[in-house]
């Protein structure tokens, strides 16, 4: 008789119990003899499925590695009591499966930190780390999280997009698509703003991978999510600090550290402290760069610089001043019902002293191109001939 799915989940953490305790591998005849000696008879098809468990249970993410292991799966989350939602690139919906409940979830948040190196108990109720696989985890505990333990996974990207499949997808308009490449063969800084899972690192891995040849791209990252398709790419990813909050190693350090690396691009896969400070510096003194941050819309990218690095003790003034000399463009990227995609390119234009987003291309909701009072000034940074791809 084939076991329903909650008695099967109990059995599956009876026998993974039993292997650790026993020290031994999760092997076919570690686990069937783990199942015998807990009075567990099962057939052929259910000793299959209970080896397939616990060593998901054991290596992997439990009965959540098959929602993290599906086709289009970005994101898996689960809320406290159980109830689990998936991300395949269409936006979240619930999933089929539930958690059986607090102790399970915080359990598998639990070991999967410490899988990561990383500690996750009431001295240290959240974390973020990146499991051994690539998938990207933050977890955190009751009391902070009243309702119970929460768990994020983020999955990499297993495919790497390029401009051609961002513009197969309508992702971006290919009318853009000439611009876009100019932005990237003139060598100017740009910043990819956009809200969570909007699709600014796909963008900018698909730009990246548009760099030429002898180029040497080097990527400072808090969680290593780009991978472009480049022959030469150098990639930092800072590290966290222990439970004592030593040993951490900044962004900003990183960034530093890139600048005596001779890059021809620096690039900071996400800008959201004080790393601003140094990344606006370095494209100040020579040196092409690429970013993302997140912001509701381009023009307010200035003031989220703004508050970013105020952490570092910049003033407006000088932040405004090192983006009006060190940054040329700013893509937009937003979500929508009809999917993720590149809804503005706007050029960094002073006013009054200040620096402002200035659209230069714009798309809206129900796709139709148009044109914004920044679009004389995206055509003088790019150069003549106007790519054809501009409007007129």
């Amino acid at each position: 008789m084939r076991l329903a799915e909650d008695e099967f989940a109990a059995v599956v953490e009876q026998v993974r119990d039993r292997i650790w305790r026993n020290g031994s591998p999760a092997d076919p005849a570690a686990v069937a003899a783990a199942a015998r000696a807990e009075g567990v008879v099962l057939g052929a098809a259910d000793l299959v499925r209970l080896l397939d468990g616990v060593r998901a249970a054991t290596a992997g993410a439990g009965r959540l590695q098959p929602l993290l292991e599906a086709e289009g799966t970005t994101d898996v989350l689960v809320n406290g009591g159980g109830g689990v939602w998936v991300d395949d690139g269409s936006g979240l919906r619930p999933a089929a499966l539930v958690l059986s409940g607090e102790a399970e979830v915080r359990a598998l948040a639990v070991r999967l930190a410490a899988g990561a190196g990383r500690r996750l108990d009431e001295a240290s109720p959240f974390v973020d780390a990146r499991l051994p696989d690539g998938t990207r985890m933050h977890a955190v505990l009751p009391p902070l999280a009243p309702d119970g333990t929460h768990l994020s996974l983020r999955v990499p990207a297993v495919r790497r997009f390029g401009l051609p499949d961002l513009l197969a997808a309508g992702a971006v308009p290919a009318a853009w698509e000439p611009v876009l490449r100019a932005v990237v063969e003139r060598r100017l800084s740009f910043l990819v703003s956009g809200g969570t899972g909007s699709g600014k690192t796909t963008l900018l891995q698909a730009l990246l991978g548009l760099a030429a040849p002898g180029e040497r791209l080097v990527l400072v990252e808090d969680s290593g999510e780009l991978r472009p398709d480049h022959p030469h790419v150098v990639r930092l990813e800072a590290r966290h600090g222990n439970v004592e909050g030593r040993g951490g190693v900044g962004l900003d350090a990183l960034v530093r550290q890139a600048l005596r690396m001779r890059p021809d691009r620096l690039v900071v896969g996400e800008c959201r402290g004080v790393e601003v400070r140094d990344l606006l510096a370095a494209l100040n003194t020579g040196h092409a760069g690429a970013g993302t941050v997140h912001a509701n819309t381009a023009s307010d990218v200035p003031t989220r610089l703004h508050a970013l690095a105020a952490t570092a003790g910049l003033a407006p003034s000088a932040v405004d001043a090192q983006l009006l000399a060190g940054v040329d463009v700013v893509l937009h990227v937003a979500r929508s019902r009809a999917g993720r995609g590149v809804v503005e390119i706007a050029v960094v234009a002073p006013e009054g002293g200040a620096a402002r987003v200035v659209p230069a291309l714009v798309r809206s909701p129900d796709g139709r191109l148009g044109t914004g009072p920044g679009l004389d000034r995206l055509r003088r940074r790019l150069g003549t001939p106007v790519p054809s791809g501009v409007p007129r």
